[in-house]
């Protein structure tokens, strides 16, 4: 949740940037977040865990299975939403190590067509962003109810 509630805080002033800003600052995440992000599906695995440890039908076996589900579909929303759009931004750029294996993996198989219309920067932009803000909620989301989960 920590990294995508740091692009929601970023979002209002990155809002105000001009294309070559912009996608100047867009480079600062890589490889950074990249390893951060590992923490992500670790943490949805172990969710799962805890949700398998639980005993069934109980109160806190159903805000944990609220949490899986909301790990999972924030997840989702990443391959679905912002990956694409990361390899876009980055499809020109020289990246190494880790940060070069994980941005050279098209999650649908296929690449991009060199005669497809380019879409507008500030569409990949807006999608980049709010698909952050969605995916921080959802994390917030999947925090409240485990914490909850544990209260009990």
């Amino acid at each position: 949740m920590a990294l995508a509630l740091a692009h929601v805080l970023e979002l209002p002033g990155k809002m105000r940037l001009s294309k070559e800003d912009y996608l100047t600052v867009q480079r600062i995440y890589y490889p950074g977040f990249t390893i951060g992000g590992v923490a992500e599906p670790i943490g949805t695995l172990l969710l799962l865990l805890l949700l398998f440890l639980t005993p069934a039908n109980t109160i806190a076996f159903w805000l944990f299975a609220a949490a899986f589900a909301a790990m999972v579909i924030m997840h989702a929303v990443f391959w679905l939403v912002t990956q694409p759009v990361n390899n876009f931004w980055l499809k020109d750029a020289e990246l190494k190590g880790l940060g070069e294996r994980f941005f050279s993996h098209d999650p649908f198989g296929g690449h991009r067509s060199e005669t497809a219309a380019k879409p507008d920067w500030t569409m990949l932009r807006d999608r980049w962003e709010w698909s952050h803000a969605a995916r921080a909620a959802l994390g917030l989301l999947a925090f409240i109810l485990l914490v909850t989960a544990v209260a009990l």
